[in-house]
């Protein structure tokens, strides 16, 4: 019976997760890491909250739980940053984050010693890459994804630079957000306990805004002003790593410093690429042929093996090779313009803009309409039996044909929207 109630916990807080618009698909490996992470307890109750932020007088009447005993539980679940606090005129509102970007990367932001980081490295890098569902539903379903590349700034000519928007900026991010926070990047750490981690730089891993905030009340990250931040992008550029941030143009709440063998980004990218799994930059690179002399260090650079080298052709050098570029596979990130010592390759904009949701709640609402989740994020709140009711309405909407599907996902990405969205709090 104990076991049996223990798998139910865990089992219900799965199912919970898996209503976000990227999921999270319930199997024995993402039990094994919810134990890691939750008391049964606490799986029993973070099961029960809803999508949308929620203060302690909510949690407390959803748990059935007296006022004190809930903002306790709130208070230890936001200390082990499985839930951020935002501070909203003065009182405090409660989110829970999905696992990916979420609580899962936060687990691994600075080095604990209340869970065990190396079996939760294993058990993350099977459930993540040989399992491959999670990865695979988080990277690839829908057209809407969760991050997007940010463009190598350093190599921008000033005709390029006419063409970046704000948003396109890392730099812009950086000097425009309300709070910093830098931690230990999620991905080489894990890759670190497992003994397959890079050289990259380690504490380089940038929040912004609440969430930020919430990091570095609990110190799970540490506090950093925008000039400390901008030379660890510079240090990001100097080692080659790829900017990957929240697909959103405003409030952008992480930007990642990904490198090609250890960030799940960035194999993602590799593993399913003919799906697309994140927005690229709205710039392409241009190889001059006629001044490429084949060394092969724009292969070396590229993230995601969207370059190699090809016979070059010509007569009088038999074994000639040039830089060929697959432009379904290319992130825009610009990499291989630094990396080129002949200055044979620069950037030129792509024929059409790359479409980028304007903030979270916009972006979660058109992940969920493309992936037939919209029903979780309007009726949330499982312990009304009403709400239970109109999703299963709207579940038998979401089940019409693609095409129709399609339609309801370009009125969500309307201007309507946009302006809709700028009128409100999520």
């Amino acid at each position: 019976m104990a076991h049996h109630s223990i798998k139910s916990a865990y089992s219900r807080l799965a199912d919970r997760l898996n209503r976000f618009p990227q999921g999270a698909p319930p199997s024995d490996l993402l039990y094994k890491v919810l134990k890691i992470l939750f008391s049964e307890e606490e799986a029993a109750l973070v099961s029960l909250l809803p999508l949308k932020p929620f203060t302690a007088e909510e949690a407390s009447r959803i748990w059935k739980k007296d006022p004190v005993s809930a903002q306790k539980v709130l208070e230890d679940l936001a200390g082990r940053a499985i839930l951020v606090d935002i501070d909203r005129n003065g009182k405090s509102v409660y989110i829970l984050p999905p696992p990916m970007a979420g609580f899962l990367e936060f687990s691994f932001m600075r080095v604990r010693d209340d869970i065990d980081q190396k079996i939760l490295s294993e058990l993350l890098y099977q459930y993540l890459n040989v399992e491959e569902d999670f990865i695979r539903n988080l990277f690839t379903t829908g057209e809407t994804q969760l991050g997007r590349v940010f463009v190598h700034e350093p190599v921008l000519s000033n005709e390029n630079a006419l063409h970046v928007l704000d948003y396109e900026r890392a730099t812009e991010v950086i000097k425009t957000a309300s709070h910093i926070a830098i931690g230990i990047c999620y991905c080489r750490h894990k890759m670190m306990h497992l003994g397959k981690a890079c050289d990259a730089p380690l504490e380089i891993c940038m929040t912004f805004g609440n969430v930020a905030a919430s990091l570095v009340k609990h110190g799970h990250a540490r506090q950093a002003d925008a000039a400390e931040t901008l030379d660890l992008l510079a240090s990001a550029y100097d080692h080659n790593l790829v900017q990957f941030g929240e697909n959103v143009r405003e409030e952008v709440a992480f930007i990642c410093n990904c490198c090609a063998c250890c960030c799940e980004a960035m194999i993602a990218a590799r593993r399913f690429a003919v799906l697309n799994p994140i927005h690229t930059t709205n710039f392409i690179p241009e190889i001059i042929i006629e001044n490429c002399q084949g060394c092969g260090k724009c292969v070396t650079a590229c993230p995601v093996e969207a370059m190699a080298l090809v016979s070059s052709h010509d007569p009088r050098e038999p074994k000639g090779k040039v830089a060929k570029l697959d432009t379904e596979l290319c992130l825009g990130c610009g990499l291989c313009v630094r990396a080129c010592p002949h200055s044979c390759i620069r950037l030129q904009s792509r024929p059409q803009r790359v479409i980028t949701p304007l903030n979270g709640m916009h972006r979660a609402v058109v992940m969920a309409i493309e992936r037939g989740k919209l029903q979780h994020l309007l009726f949330d709140n499982r312990v009304l039996w009403s709400h239970r009711a109109l999703a299963a309405v709207l579940g038998v909407i979401l089940k019409l044909p693609p095409l129709q599907q399609v339609i309801a996902s370009r009125q969500v990405k309307s201007r309507y929207l946009e302006a809709l969205m700028r009128s409100m709090k999520y």
